[in-house]
Parts: structure tokens; C-alpha cells; sequence
């Protein structure tokens, strides 16, 4: 028979009930039994004190959050002075600039997609403190000010203690008979944050984790001991450090010690985690050592987005061999199966090679499985084409000239069962020369998969009165089947439907022609054409060529102020790797031109030239549904892709661009002719290469071109340093590898059809509807589909997950493992 309750203990019970709303402390047993449990379970057999505490705290959590949610709820439906604006609201949430470009926002829509399209699918990467580096004009030069996003915390994210990790670093190696063992390591700890990544209306909710680094509690205990204990404190930091900020070069590669410690740091961290989970679900402890793992390439695909994660290779078979104890055959066949890689550039300068010594320093283990891997592929290789030296040499992991480096996508190829480019030509000047030797040997492992955006974000959320008009001529199913859009071209002879689109670029222009001149003081005229470039600053996407063009307006209109002129504002917008001379260079020429042309009083509201500080994805979110002409103008061959081109097409801009990435697509879906393509080919700029560039050949034949750079040079657009200009042409007279003054005459010819297009609305606001629906095969659920198919042998599900109406289930549910 139960002992009665003592007064003070009823009181508790009914004071417990009132606070945490049930009707009976029974059911927050049962709740905490099913917390302790799922702690033992998990983490071990005895409970602690802690484990009580943390167990009593999420059932109290669990009840209360229902309660929680309808209270606010009714505040904000009945009490109108806590009325919200969503706008102010969205403009306090800081960016999470965790990637550098183009990559980490392609990350970001697949995983978008990846929920929508129900697969079961974890994105990971580093929680680091210091995001991308937030970039203010001061002077017109660019200055670096630290991303402290997280100083008022990051509300969508919930740390996960309890799956905390270590990773070792340094240490050294010692074979013995019971096999390797890596040891007398240091160690670091992961600790992850999950992040909900939530589906379009189908209530999956899937998973990103982003690790930490943290000190060990034992942290260089020796020194406590010998009483240097504010050295040790201190010392915990160069730990911490690995997650501390993310290194802001963007198609650059940089060496550092730092930067291949994060690289190891995330992909430790995540195997650790994906095995774990493996062994919870589908592992057979049953089986002997050598069939244990031969689902798990069934049931895990890993995709190497671009060679950052590349040491994953040889870490899963560090795993693989030396702790789990596979034979070395069997664990090679196994990781090749598992992984696939992408890559994402083609410039030479980007492909990480790194030192063979600074490898063997940091992960010794790792750099003697990568010698063993590379001897076995170039053995293989050797037997093929035996006497071939020379393709043994290209073909190498390790390069030796210019000192020992390991060419981190050739080990990525080697180690993966798929290899693919981001678009057409890019997936083609791969297989045919940056990695010409390996797609001979194996042919069958390239794939071309053309990156993709979401069209949540990038239209439902950022310009909703184009998805609405949408919506309504179509349905909304084009939201989650982008192929729908295509039925707009049923509505191509339909005025009232081309002026309403008109009439939504024009608020979203008028919107942003305010912000503007609230930010920048300058006058905007909202009926000029908004010609917009926003990526990063590289010498590759050639905003020097859309500079020359902006000083060539700028002179016709000098010359002959009469004219008829169709009124432009240009903005350009995008950051510069802080080391990258150059390219800060060009943000300083762009803002010198942009302060002569704003204020001067013949050109008036003709032409303005606006630098977007600091460009980021919010920031995208307000310039690209006003845009209406989209500069794509890399020379051919060096972009890989792009995907703000799609975001442009999807919301009603015009592109001017070159055959160049996803551009090619984007032709062909629209009809060239639908687009406004100039400049060489790729096979133009080969044949260019072979005859040798001359760029003096093209100053000497083009007037306007000579006038433009001569300006430049001597100092009209820096009166008080005429020789401010000085390296920035030279290097366009002679270290130009991407030649901007060759595409200069068509880009000018080309623009002007532009601006003759510009003054017919109606057939402008034509070629605008043929675009957007032309643009759905560039959503990211595309993408995302052929990856889960042609890669990670997944089918999307259209399985609705139904929800738990019981809301001690919830949590666990919402968090997952």
C-alpha cells in the first residue's frame, strides 16, 4: 500500500498542476519516465543526478510549450498594442553568413528542397561565431568589420550537449599487432546545434547541424598541475578557435593551418555522428567484422559539397580500418559506394592542394591512408598504361613540383562513385579538361546536375506580388512543381496580365528606390531601368567590363547632353576576399566613377551608379524582384554556374550575359533570342588563348574603350591620386587572363539593344513573361530530385507526415536523434 501524502507534498502536487497545466502529477510521470529512459537508453545504463534534473525539465518543457504558444496567440488577437509588424520584425533577424558566395546559399536552398521533397536528408557544417565579414564603404575602399550575428543569440537553433564529440589532432602513429592506433592526440570537442529545416506544407521537418568547438574540461590539465592555470584557460581558446570564424576567401584557396583543421573538425565530427546513427537503426552486431557494414552505403550517401569535406575519405577509412576492423578492400569498396562528390569551380587558383608536411603534422594517420590509396590508384593506373609516366604524374594525388601537396580533388574522384559539375558546359570542361585523365578512365562516373534555387524563398517570400499574380492565372501547385510555369505562355497576348506584371515591378522598384536614397542619398529616378550586378568581386565575373560601360554612358551623354537617353540606374553590389588586392581595387574604381557620374548636373537622373554595401542574402531578397536587367557577364568557361541568374529569371528580370554556366540553359529554355547573349564562346576564348591576347590591339581600334581606360589612368575619376589607378590597368593591358577588353565592343552593342527593347513596354514586358516561364527548370527541387536519383538511390515521398496531437511526443519528435 502507497505511503499517504504529507501535506506539504499535496500542496506541491496541486501547485505542480497549476503551473505546468495537467490534471494529475501521473502524467508528468509518465512523461519524465519516458525522458530518463530515452537518456539511459541512449547514453547508458545508470542515471545521475543530472539526468533526473534534465529528464523532470523537458517533461515540465513539454507541457508547457502548448500552453505557451496559445497564450501569445491570444495576446496577439486580442490586445491590438501588441500588434507586429512582420517587415520590422524580419529586418531585426541577423543573415547566418555562414558560407562564402554562391555555395553556401546553394547548400541552403537544397536543403529547402530536401525537406519539400520528403528525403531523409541532414545538412552539416560549422556553427562558427564569425560569420562572413560585414562590409562597409569608407572612402570608397572596402573595410572588414566582424560578423558578430550571434551577440543576441540565434533563437532557431537548440544545442544538443548530449551528442557532444571528440576529434582528435596531431599525436602519432603506432602499428602493433592488434592493429594502427593513432595516439597521444589532442583533442577537441564537437558540440552540435540543430537547426529545423521545415518543408513546404508537408510537415517534414528535417535537420541542420552545425558543430562547435569546445575545450575538453581536462584541457592541458598538466599545467594546472604545475600552477600556469591562466595559460591553460587561455590555451582553450586555440582550441575554440577551430570554430571561431569563417575563412571569407570565395574561389581562392588558402593554406592555413586553421582552415584544415575546420575541414578535418566537420568531417570527424559528422561520421562520428552518421555511424552512430547507422548503428542504432541498421547495424547488425551479429555479423562478423567484414559484413557489418555492407548496408551502410544502402543506407547513407554522402554527398562532398565542392573538396572542403574531402578528408572524409580518408577519415571514414581510418574508421573503417583501424577501429571497426574491415579489411582494407572491403572498407574501400564500401566509403567509394557512400561517396559522391561536386565540384564547383574550374579556376586553378580555387582547387585546394595541400602540404604534404602540414598534413602529416595535424592528422599523421590520415596522410599515411591517403599515401596507401593513391599507391593502390596509381598501380591500377599503371597497369593500364604501362610506360605512361607522364599520366601517372597528372593523374597523382600527391604533386611534387613546388614541394609535396595532396591534390584534394583527385582524392575526391578517386574516392567516390560519382563525380558531377553544376551545369552543361561546366560538367563538360570538366570531363574534357580539368579532369580530362580520370573521366577517360572512367567515363561513367561524371554526371552533369544543374544547380537550382528554391522558389519559396526566392519568389513566394521575396516577391509575393509576382506569386500572386502567378497563383492566380495558374494555381498554386507551381510552388512545388516549377514545370508548371510553362502555362504561362498561355497568357503571352494577354495586356491586362503583362501590365499587372509590369505594374509589380514597379512597386517593388519604387520600394526600393527608397531604401536607397534613405541609404545611399542619392536621387533615384524609379522609372529608370534598374541594371543590377550583385555576386562577389572577382576578376573571372568581370564587373570591370560593366564599370567601362557605366563611363561610357557617362561620356556619350557629356558629349551630346541632348540625346535621347533611356535613364538607368546601375547597381553593383558584392564583397572582396579581404586579401584580394585587386578586387578591392575594383570596388574603389566602381565607387570613384559612381561619385563623378551622381553629381554631376548634365547627367542628372539620365544614369546613376550605385555600390550595395555589404551584399547578403536579406539584401538580395529586396534588389532582385526590383531588378530589370540581371548582369551575367563572366567570361565563357570560368563560371561554373551561378544561380542569382535564376533568381533574376524567376522574377521577371532580363538577362545580359555570355554563354557562359547556367546561362547556356537559360537560353535554351527561353529561346536565345529571349535573352541578351554577346561575347565570345569557349571555344572563342581557346582559340583567343592560342593566338596570344593582345589587349593593346583593342584599346588602339576602339575610341570609346581608349577614352574610358585613359580616364581611368590619369586620374579623371581620381583627381586627388591620379596614379590611384595605375595597377588595375596594367593588369587589363597585360595580365588580363579574362579579357574584358575582347568583350567590351559587343557588350556595348548589346546593351544598346537593350535600351531599345527598354522604350517598347509591351514587348519588353513580353520577353519578361517568356522568361519567368521559362525558369522552372531551375528550381532546386529539380536538382535536388535527379541528385536522389542518379546518386543516392533515393525516391522523393509525397507522404504527408501527420502531426502528433499529444504534446509530450512533440519535443523529442521536433528534435529527433
Amino acid at each position: 500500500m502507497a505511503k499517504p501524502l504529507t501535506d506539504q507534498e499535496k500542496r506541491r502536487q496541486i501547485s505542480i498542476r497549476g503551473i505546468v497545466g495537467v490534471e494529475n502529477v501521473a502524467e508528468l510521470k509518465k512523461g519524465f519516465n519516458r525522458h530518463l529512459h530515452f537518456t539511459l537508453v541512449k547514453d547508458r545504463n545508470v542515471a545521475t543526478p543530472r539526468d533526473y534534473f534534465f529528464a523532470l525539465a523537458h517533461t515540465v518543457r513539454d507541457h508547457l510549450v502548448g500552453r505557451w504558444i496559445r497564450t501569445q496567440q491570444y495576446y496577439y488577437e486580442k490586445c491590438p498594442k501588441l500588434g507586429l509588424d512582420m517587415e520590422e520584425l524580419e529586418e531585426i533577424e541577423e543573415d547566418a553568413g555562414l558560407g562564402n558566395g554562391g555555395l553556401g546559399r546553394l547548400a541552403a536552398c537544397f536543403l529547402d528542397s530536401m525537406a519539400t521533397l520528403g528525403l531523409a536528408a541532414y545538412g552539416y557544417g560549422i556553427r562558427y561565431e564569425y560569420g562572413i565579414f560585414n562590409q562597409k564603404i569608407r572612402d570608397g575602399w572596402q573595410i572588414e568589420e566582424a560578423d558578430d550575428w550571434l551577440r543576441h543569440g540565434n533563437p532557431w537553433e537548440k544545442a544538443r550537449p548530449e551528442f557532444m564529440l571528440p576529434v582528435h589532432f596531431y599525436g602519432r602513429v603506432e602499428h602493433t599487432e592488434a592493429g594502427t592506433k593513432w595516439i597521444d592526440t589532442q583533442v577537441v570537442l564537437a558540440l552540435p546545434y540543430d537547426t529545423p529545416v521545415p518543408g513546404y506544407l508537408n510537415n517534414t521537418v528535417n535537420t541542420m547541424r552545425l558543430w562547435s568547438a569546445r575545450a575538453p574540461n581536462d584541457f592541458n590539465l598538466r599545467d594546472f598541475n604545475v600552477g600556469d592555470y591562466i595559460q591553460a584557460v587561455l590555451d582553450r581558446n586555440l582550441a575554440e578557435n577551430i570554430s571561431r570564424v569563417l575563412y571569407p576567401n570565395d574561389n581562392f584557396f588558402e593554406g592555413k593551418e586553421l582552415r584544415l583543421k575546420q575541414e578535418y573538425f566537420v568531417v570527424a565530427a559528422t561520421l562520428q555522428d552518421v555511424i552512430r546513427r547507422f548503428k542504432a537503426s541498421k547495424f547488425d552486431s551479429s555479423n562478423s567484422a567484414e559484413t557489418a557494414f555492407d548496408a551502410f552505403p544502402d543506407q547513407v550517401a554522402i554527398q562532398l559539397n565542392d573538396t572542403h569535406p574531402a578528408l572524409a575519405i580518408p577519415e571514414l577509412m581510418r574508421i573503417f580500418v583501424d577501429i571497426e576492423k574491415l579489411p582494407w578492400s572491403k572498407a574501400w569498396e564500401i566509403t567509394q559506394k557512400t561517396f559522391a562528390y561536386t565540384n564547383h569551380t574550374v579556376l586553378p587558383e580555387a582547387l585546394e592542394r595541400w602540404p604534404v608536411e602540414l598534413v602529416e603534422k595535424l592528422l599523421p594517420r590520415h596522410l599515411q591512408i591517403i599515401y596507401e590509396i593513391n599507391q593502390k590508384h596509381l598501380d591500377k593506373i599503371a597497369a593500364l598504361f604501362p610506360q605512361d609516366v607522364d599520366r601517372l604524374r597528372r593523374m597523382s594525388l600527391i604533386e611534387e613540383e613546388g614541394g609535396k601537396r595532396i591534390n584534394m580533388a583527385h582524392l575526391c574522384i578517386v574516392g567516390s562513385h560519382a563525380v558531377n559539375g553544376v551545369a552543361k558546359i561546366h560538367s563538360d570542361i570538366v570531363k574534357t579538361q580539368v579532369f580530362k585523365d580520370f573521366s577517360e578512365l572512367e567515363p561513367d562516373k561524371f554526371q552533369n546536375k544543374t544547380n537550382g534555387i528554391t522558389p519559396r524563398r526566392w519568389l513566394l517570400l521575396c516577391n509575393p506580388g509576382l506569386a500572386e499574380l502567378i497563383a492566380e492565372k495558374i494555381g498554386e501547385d507551381y510552388v512545388k512543381d516549377s514545370s508548371q510555369l510553362t502555362k504561362l505562355n498561355s497568357f503571352l497576348g494577354d495586356d491586362i496580365f503583362l501590365r499587372e506584371i509590369s505594374n509589380v515591378k514597379q512597386e517593388n522598384k519604387l520600394k526600393f528606390s527608397q531604401f536607397l536614397e534613405k541609404e545611399y542619398k542619392v536621387k533615384i529616378n524609379p522609372s529608370s531601368m534598374f541594371d543590377v550586378q550583385v555576386k562577389r568581386i572577382h576578376e573571372y565575373k568581370r564587373q570591370l567590363l560593366n564599370c567601362l560601360h557605366v563611363v561610357t554612358m557617362y561620356n556619350r551623354i557629356k558629349k551630346d547632353p541632348k540625346k535621347l537617353f533611356v535613364p538607368r540606374t546601375v547597381i553593383i553590389g558584392g564583397k572582396a576576399a579581404p586579401g584580394y588586392h585587386m578586387a578591392k581595387l575594383i570596388i574603389k574604381l566602381i565607387t570613384s566613377v559612381a561619385e563623378v557620374v551622381n553629381n554631376d548636373p548634365v547627367v542628372g537622373s539620365k544614369l546613376k551608379l550605385i555600390f550595395l554595401e555589404n551584399y547578403r542574402v536579406s539584401l538580395a531578397e529586396k534588389v532582385i524582384p526590383a531588378t530589370d536587367l540581371s548582369e551575367q557577364i563572366s567570361t565563357a568557361g570560368t563560371e561554373a554556374s551561378g544561380t542569382g541568374n535564376m533568381k533574376f529569371m524567376l522574377n521577371g528580370a532580363l538577362t545580359i550575359g555570355t554563354m557562359d554556366g547556367a546561362n547556356v540553359e537559360m537560353a535554351e529554355e527561353a529561346g536565345e533570342e529571349n535573352l541578351f547573349i554577346f561575347g565570345m564562346r569557349v571555344e572563342d576564348v581557346a582559340a583567343l588563348d592560342k593566338k596570344g591576347y593582345a589587349a593593346k590591339e583593342y584599346y588602339e581600334a576602339l575610341p570609346e574603350l581608349k577614352l574610358a581606360i585613359d580616364q581611368i589612368d590619369k586620374g579623371f575619376f581620381s583627381p586627388k591620386q591620379p596614379d590611384l589607378f595605375k595597377d588595375l590597368v596594367n593588369m587589363l593591358f597585360y595580365h588580363d587572363r579574362f579579357k574584358v577588353f575582347a568583350d567590351y565592343e559587343a557588350y556595348v552593342k548589346c546593351q544598346e539593344k537593350v535600351s531599345q527593347l527598354y522604350m517598347n513596354p509591351k514587348a519588353w514586358n513580353i520577353m519578361v513573361l517568356k522568361n519567368i516561364a521559362a525558369s522552372g527548370k531551375f528550381s532546386s527541387d529539380r536538382t535536388i530530385k535527379e541528385y536522389a536519383q542518379d546518386i543516392w538511390n533515393m525516391e522523393p515521398s509525397d507522404i504527408k507526415i501527420s502531426l502528433s496531437s499529444e504534446p509530450s511526443g512533440g519535443a523529442n519528435k521536433a528534435y529527433g536523434k
